[in-house]
């Protein structure tokens, strides 16, 4: 029985990863006609004028969210943790990972209302923020902290929930030991809690990297919400979409992708050697 459960998610990964990884392989190292093209689609991609852009405002958003993730969600696993009212803290809990329920494109639409101070929920602050038109709020040099909000918004729910489980297996003799040498709560959470987190928040680390390169639904829907005063070509999802379905350029779309993943795969090796990921306890 195990080897059929295996065996469905065998079929449909290799369906849905592992042949149109291949695919993309293929077409990255050729050309138009399927001659083999070398590093060239790669030289065509970086030397484009968008590319570099691109680079820097997925890395400046990366950078904002996934601090912000890392932090903010620990913080707030063990502030709920700390909760010994179990409606109250099943309530947070609840809370935070209904915004996870909407899906990106539904919870970028609900933004779109937010960011606009003529019929947001929150015109005062952004007024007071001095914004006075949905245009001024979106400014490319605005958006990876909005899409850092946009992204916190919608997966750190999750995560939270996550995190609480793995408290949960922390030992209470060990807490207990702490408390009775004197420690505090805050001397609890930095010096057991956090430590015996590093693992989750390794691993929540990589894969919120991994969404986090893909950048695309909220920059798309962005622009086209605003009459392009958000570039189409924003992140380098996007710039891979325009050379495959607009410059119909498959081949320099799939290096954009390749080089994506060896960017992902590098810093989430930082993660895994950091994190101590695969350590055994």
């Amino acid at each position: 029985m195990s080897y059929a459960f295996v065996s469905v998610y065998t079929v449909l990964a290799v369906a849905f990863g592992v042949l149109p990884a291949i695919y993309a392989l293929y077409l990255a190292f050729t050309d138009g006609d399927g001659g083999f093209a070398g590093i060239a689609n790669f030289t065509k991609v970086v030397g484009d004028f968008r590319f570099l852009p691109a680079v820097e405002h997925v890395a400046l958003y990366l950078v904002i969210w996934l601090v912000a993730l890392v932090v903010l969600v620990s913080f707030l696993a063990i502030a709920v943790h700390a909760v010994r009212v179990r409606w109250m803290s099943r309530t947070l809990r609840l809370v935070f990972y209904l915004p996870g329920a909407l899906a990106g494109a539904s919870s970028v639409l609900l933004w779109l209302f937010v960011l606009d101070p003529t019929a947001s929920p929150v015109s005062g602050l952004l007024h007071l923020m001095g914004f006075s038109s949905f245009v001024q709020v979106i400014v490319p040099a605005n958006l990876p902290p909005v899409f850092a909000i946009i992204a916190f918004w919608t997966g750190a729910g999750g995560w939270i929930v996550i995190m609480y489980g793995a408290l949960n297996n922390i030992s209470s003799d060990v807490i207990e030991a702490a408390r009775i040498d004197g420690a505090g709560t805050v001397q609890i959470a930095w010096r057991i809690q956090l430590p015996l987190l590093r693992k989750w928040i390794s691993y929540m680390g990589i894969m919120s990297l991994a969404a986090g390169t893909q950048l695309f639904v909220e920059p798309q829907l962005l622009s086209q919400a605003s009459n392009a005063v958000v570039p189409n070509d924003y992140s380098l999802n996007q710039l891979a979409y325009q050379y495959a379905f607009q410059q119909n350029d498959f081949n320099g779309a799939a290096a954009i992708s390749l080089l994506l993943l060896v960017i992902a795969l590098a810093l989430s090796a930082v993660f895994v050697m950091r994190g101590g990921l695969f350590e055994r306890d």
